[in-house]
């Protein structure tokens, strides 16, 4: 039988990291490639010290990713150099992972959802979305980040669904306006209804 491959993305503080977690409750193995994209800044430490310099390096010895984030944020030479140490490490683990799971539905949440080599294998992608201001807010709790750079955060996503939407790949929208408390059936509901859709049970 066809395992089913499921993506899951939305933009910063659609809360699609929440929707991974409803769907895990329904027994379906969720992989979380921004973690498993620590994972490997760890594995590939020397190697980005070596590119980066000592400076990204907390008191514990562990790289520290926000002093990381700031070398490349804005710089597209950086963010490419980055992206080449820890993507292939990245690739590599979610492969091993999906083999893992031999056969059983899997949903590959990522932010980058689009670089992921797994993406042209996709049956179906679930897109979390959330209004403008609700995501500013989410993020100024969650992130504590001045309000300017939160808004470049935000300007820096102004292409993404075309990321998406340019495919062939059925894309099941996940509207999340509200508190999670306030939201939460609405979302249960409409997980279950693309689930049965994608004819999962």
């Amino acid at each position: 039988m066809h395992k089913i491959l499921i993506g899951l993305t939305g933009k910063y503080c659609a809360g699609k990291n929440h929707v991974a977690l409803l769907i895990e409750k329904r027994g379906i193995p969720v992989l979380d490639v921004d973690k498993l994209g620590h994972l490997v800044i760890e594995m590939e430490k020397e190697r980005l010290v070596a590119r980066f310099g000592g400076g990204i390096l907390g008191k514990d010895g562990l790289v520290d990713r926000k002093a990381l984030g700031a070398k490349v944020f804005g710089r597209p030479e950086e963010l490419a150099a980055l992206e080449g140490i820890v993507h292939p490490g990245a690739n590599r683990e979610t492969l091993a992972w999906i083999k893992c799971q031999k056969g059983k539905v899997c949903v590959i949440n990522a932010a980058l959802l689009h670089r992921s080599i797994v993406f042209d294998e996709l049956d179906a992608i679930l897109l979390v979305e959330a209004p403008f201001i609700t995501r500013l807010l989410r993020a100024k709790e969650r992130d504590h980040l001045p309000w300017p750079a939160l808004i470049k955060r935000f300007q820096s996503q102004s292409k993404f669904n075309s990321q998406y939407f340019k495919g062939e790949t059925d894309i099941y929208r996940v509207y999340n306006p509200l508190g999670y408390k306030i939201s939460g059936k609405r979302l249960e509901n409409r997980i279950d209804e693309i689930l049965s859709l994608l004819g999962i049970k």
